[in-house]
């Protein structure tokens, strides 16, 4: 599984017009799933993600988490994120899991982020989604779980 993380003020994903999902100040994330991600990468980027401390204290230091500040959460599937862009000029997704088999993983995420008791706000899978967000420091951060397990 593999997250980029920003730290928003605010943000929104829009697909046929219509706003399904908008968040406050909190964390937006694109996630890219791989066919080997399951309940312990689940587990583990959930935690990592709601506990990194990229909100900046009252020192000015980041050192708080999206948990601290009790913000909010958007998550938007992103299978674009496993594009290997190592030959040719068009990027290769076979390390991207299968769309049936993604939107199980990306629907157990969002059940396991809803148990943080954060608010949770989500894009929808295989749709064309148009997302905006006020990108707050800017703060952009990776997470990869391939680079844990």
């Amino acid at each position: 599984m593999r997250a980029v993380i920003q730290r928003v003020s605010r943000g929104s994903v829009t697909v046929d017009g219509v706003v399904i999902g908008e968040i406050g100040q909190g964390i937006m994330v694109l996630l890219g799933i791989q066919d080997t991600d399951d309940e312990k990468v689940i587990s583990y980027m959930v935690d990592k993600i709601t506990h990194l401390r990229i909100f900046e204290d009252e020192m000015g230091k980041m050192n708080i988490s999206v948990s601290d500040i009790k913000g909010s959460l958007l998550l938007v599937p992103n299978f674009t994120l496993y594009g290997d862009c190592r030959k040719g000029k068009r990027p290769s997704y076979s390390q991207a899991a299968q769309p049936q088999k993604a939107q199980g993983i990306f629907e157990a995420f969002v059940q396991q982020a809803q148990k943080t008791g954060l608010p949770v706000a989500t894009g929808q899978f295989q749709s064309d989604m148009k997302v905006e967000i006020v990108n707050d420091g800017p703060v952009t951060v990776l997470v990869d779980s391939d680079k844990i397990f």
